[in-house]
């Protein structure tokens, strides 16, 4: 039995509990967070203690700990609970700085601890499944990947002014699906994005309307669209063109009832929010860090990918700002 520390009770911190509470082999120990009443909620949920952050880091009976707290209190929690020996599951983004990131690749690697970076996209059915038959040969050589992720309304500008941006904060997830499917690393990014659906974003120095064109060394591309707008639901798709063929996920819709008239055929819209549309790549992602910690199978994505993914989005956010490719060094 595995026995996680929560480290932020908020809502990713309650997904993390609830898919935790699904597996026989582990269980949630100890919860911290700033807010003693979000703490205490989730205590109530899972039967686990109340501790302080620090005291669950350093709680002799706590294997693992999973970080979802804010971003910038990540590189401190990351730092501690490397030198205390715990196995850590952080939420993207790592950090807000690739340097930053790499100073805790060398604390994570000193320390020996299994590390694993919340892209729990990779963890959907659908796209798991594109990815396997990649590698199977099925479609050829991997020529083109398009990915579309647009959200049903724009977070609170409060928000947005702590998030780093969508490249760093929205589109980090599709960079690294881009990784994910491409099989390659990216070497150019090419970025534009605008303020189109909220006027209070742009005043806010952020774009909600965006475009990225990523390449590879072999020439291999990757279009992202990305909006924080969608009047039809959650949009997550992904499409992989290659020499003998093409792969696709579509979106997950509510129901999978269609109704044909005389007015033409009706399907139901896409689910509603990530939470939704995730359920199964969140229960899937904490399954692998568990399984990994009781085999000694190094977790995937690592704290590595989540670097990758932080260096695509500082390029994509420089070439917006520029207007001109960047190459990656």
């Amino acid at each position: 039995m595995i026995s996680i520390g929560i480290l932020g009770c908020g809502r990713i911190g309650q997904v993390h509990a609830a898919s935790l509470q699904r597996l026989e082999n582990a269980r949630v120990a100890a919860v911290a967070d700033a807010f003693p009443e979000a703490a205490e909620k989730l205590a109530a949920k899972t039967g686990a203690q109340v501790r302080s952050a620090d005291e669950v880091i350093a709680s002799p009976d706590i294997d693992a700990v999973v970080i979802g707290t804010p971003t910038d209190t990540h590189f401190d929690l990351i730092e501690k609970s490397a030198k205390a020996g715990k196995a850590i599951f952080c939420e993207k983004p790592v950090d807000m700085s690739a340097d930053r990131i790499r100073d805790l690749i060398k604390i994570v690697d000193a320390a020996g601890v299994p590390f694993l970076t919340g892209f729990n996209r990779r963890f959907d059915s659908g796209f798991a499944t594109i990815r396997e038959r990649i590698a199977s040969g099925e479609i050829g050589d991997v020529e083109l990947v398009t990915i579309l992720s647009r959200d049903p309304s724009p977070p609170p500008v409060a928000y947005i002014k702590s998030s780093g941006g969508l490249f760093r904060d929205m589109m980090i997830h599709d960079f690294d699906m881009a990784r994910f499917l491409l099989g390659e690393e990216i070497v150019r990014v090419f970025a534009t994005g605008s303020a189109l659906v909220d006027p209070a974003i742009g005043e806010a120095g952020d774009v909600d309307t965006a475009v990225a064109v990523l390449t590879t060394a072999s020439g291999r591309i990757c279009q992202i669209s990305n909006s924080r707008r969608a009047t039809y639901g959650y949009d997550q798709r992904a499409e992989v063109h290659g020499s003998r063929g093409l792969l696709k996920a579509n979106n997950v819709p509510e129901n999978n009832v269609e109704i044909a008239s005389g007015a033409g055929f009706c399907a139901a819209p896409a689910q509603h929010f990530f939470l939704e549309r995730y359920a199964g790549a969140y229960l899937a992602e904490m399954a692998h860090f568990i399984a990994c910690l009781q085999s000694g199978q190094a977790p995937s994505p690592g704290i590595r990918d989540g670097l990758a993914a932080q260096v695509i989005a500082d390029a994509a956010a420089t070439s917006l700002v520029t207007g001109v490719p960047v190459d990656l060094g």
